[in-house]
């Protein structure tokens, strides 16, 4: 994911600048620019590709100086990682822009601009903002006009910075599908992609809204809305959060990183929807092209991303119509696999270190599959630079064993990933891309609603307090939700759980029920309801003690031997997502009732990164 960073000042901003890059690099890049406007007036720029310290070097041998100015890290979607790709962009030596997000209409809008005598240095899209806002400057002779009137010809999603030399006393932005944070300082301002930039230098920050313009000068801001009116936005105190290495007013950072899932998974969602379907380039410059090529998917990763995985094959096959075979790492590492043609090779990784899932991977680009993409959360990581496409998950640091926030960023990014493929090979139903990019952009508020249950849940983790085992079950997509369910319960507070699809009930794991073993069902209001229904009477006819988790319509009531907790009404195909996270707090509260090291359980490390 890229990263913009921008400052006004009475003092030199390039520290401010290239610091504010150093906070994002989690998040992966591939090269780096910042462009000043210097005390001459003069627009100056540096870039190069590799590292923030490639960057770094050429400064100190190449120093630049200026009170306005931008910066930016790119990962690569148009336009390989060479330094003329780059960004800032320039359009002749007075105007420079950096972006992030995906411009669809670029290539028409590179003919035109051509046609108009712009001379392009670059294979981005990017390029194309930079010189149609030189042309409506040369027009409106003012900035802010000239960019409001641009971006009303940009289809795509983006976030940009803007600085003129015509204009040395502003730095504008613009927001749509991709976020933006004002920094407000003292005759300084300031703007970056994510508030965690901007740190050293503020702890008061605006946070732009989608359509959003803003005009930011030293001593003020103005910000005017997606239908051109001014508005005020409220400015926000910032007290440490989502990825701040200390645990704020939470107990333990799992409760705090569980809490944060709402904002993270807004945040993966980022850049990568259009208005009514996924960015196919959010993936990599070659991915439409190979995606219509994909005839099959395999999935490989280890503990909870493998739970992701088994959940993405549902999504897969039924919605975009592609087989799909997932495999725990270090299993496949070890047998000798036959490759069906045209196979997209995925790995899930939340540290991009998982030595099994790395190893896979490296034996797989052996085997003759088509690609290799990896889903993981660190940009810089041995997955994500090994892999030929990428989706970084913007999950930010996770310090608690038990992954949590993980995990659902990666199933969002397998859902866009299932969206991808279905587009680009035409699979889809007629209306579902949409549909499901509509319920993806609710999905933030369901999941603040699920974690508005807290106390109801804690309620319920009394129950497992004497307990030494338990049963998850689910069907469908809700059995891979069951046994993430249970590796949380069995990962740190130490009760002996375990995961069934349903309907194996019958087959063995009912001889264990009785009034001493609970049975933890996840109940969505779907076309396998009934049968969950027969299921759980099988249960309640053995003495089993159910607690349900449903959807409010499913017909599922309190009574003896069973407790309800009703969930928000959800898609059912995100059901899997917000499902997950009542799992988490009931295996949390479980964990503090029993006394365990909740963040740092026994015998487990976060990243595995030996065999």
């Amino acid at each position: 994911m890229c990263g913009i960073v921008g400052a006004i000042a009475e003092r030199n901003i390039l520290a401010i600048l290239i610091e504010g890059l150093k906070r994002l690099e989690y998040r992966g890049y591939d090269s780096a620019g910042v462009a000043v406007i210097d005390e001459a007036g003069r627009l100056e720029r540096r870039r190069r590709s590799g590292k923030i310290a490639e960057l770094d070097r050429t400064l100190s041998e190449e120093p630049l100086s200026g009170r306005l100015g931008i910066a930016h890290t790119r990962w690569a979607t148009h336009g390989a990682p060479f330094e003329r790709n780059a960004h800032p962009h320039f359009s002749g030596n007075e105007l420079a822009v950096v972006h992030n997000g995906i411009i669809e209409n670029h290539v028409q809008l590179r003919e035109h601009l051509q046609g108009l005598g712009y001379l392009f240095t670059s294979d981005t899209d990017t390029e194309v903002i930079v010189h149609l806002l030189h042309h409506k400057l040369e027009r409106t002779g003012d900035l802010t006009a000239a960019l409001k009137e641009a971006i009303g010809e940009l289809h795509g999603a983006y976030g940009l910075a803007v600085i003129s030399t015509r204009q040395p006393d502003r730095l504008l932005a613009a927001r749509s599908g991709s976020p933006l944070v004002i920094g407000l300082g003292h005759g300084e301002n300031f703007l970056a992609s994510d508030q965690l930039a901007l740190r050293q230098v503020t702890d008061r920050f605006i946070y732009l809204e989608e359509g959003d313009i803003a005009e930011i000068r030293r001593d003020q801001v103005n910000i005017w809305d997606a239908d051109g009116k001014p508005v005020q936005r409220e400015a926000v105190q910032y007290h440490e959060g989502a990825e701040a290495a200390d645990k704020g007013s939470y107990r333990h950072f799992m409760l705090k990183e569980i809490h944060e899932q709402p904002v993270v998974v807004q945040r993966t969602l980022e850049g990568r929807l259009a208005d009514n379907h996924v960015l196919v380039q959010a993936f990599g410059p070659e991915a439409a092209e190979l995606f219509a090529k994909v005839r099959n998917v395999q999935i490989v990763a280890c503990g909870t991303s493998y739970h992701a995985g088994m959940v993405a094959r549902y999504w897969l096959e039924s919605l975009a119509g592609i087989p799909c075979q997932v495999e725990v790492a270090s299993e496949f590492r070890y047998r000798k696999v036959v490759v069906q043609p045209d196979t997209l090779f995925v790995t899930i990784s939340q540290s991009g270190e998982t030595a099994d899932t790395l190893a896979a991977l490296r034996s797989a680009k052996a085997l003759g599959y088509l690609a290799s993409l990896t889903i993981c959360n660190v940009g810089t990581s041995s997955l994500v630079r090994e892999s030929d496409l990428r989706l970084l998950t913007q999950a930010g640091p996770e310090i608690g064993v038990a992954s949590t926030k993980a995990f659902t960023t990666q199933l969002v990014a397998l859902l866009l990933l299932t969206l991808a493929l279905g587009q680009a090979r035409s699979s889809l139903a007629d209306g579902v891309e949409a549909a499901l990019v509509a319920e993806l952009r609710r999905l933030p508020t369901r999941l603040g609603e699920a974690l508005a249950m807290d106390t109801t849940i804690e309620k319920v983790a009394e129950f497992f307090a004497d307990k030494s085992h338990c049963l998850f079950l689910g069907r469908g997509t809700q059995y891979p939700v069951a046994m993430e369910g249970a590796l949380k319960l069995k990962e740190i507070s130490y009760i002996h759980a375990e995961a069934y699809p349903a309907g194996e009930l019958k087959h063995g794991p009912l001889a264990l029920v009785d009034a001493d073993m609970p049975v933890v069902t996840v109940a969505p209001n779907n076309e396998l309801l009934e049968k969950l229904k027969s299921n759980l009477q099988e249960v309640r006819a053995r003495g089993g003690e159910l607690i349900v988790f449903a959807d409010g319509e499913a017909g599922i009531h309190n009574g003896l031997g069973t407790q309800l907790v009703k969930m928000p009404h959800i898609h059912d195909v995100l059901a899997p997502i917000l499902y997950t996270v009542p799992l988490q707090l009931l295996s949390y509260h479980v964990a503090v009732l029993k006394g365990t090291d909740v963040d740092q359980p026994r015998n487990l490390a976060k990243s595995v990164t030996v065999e």
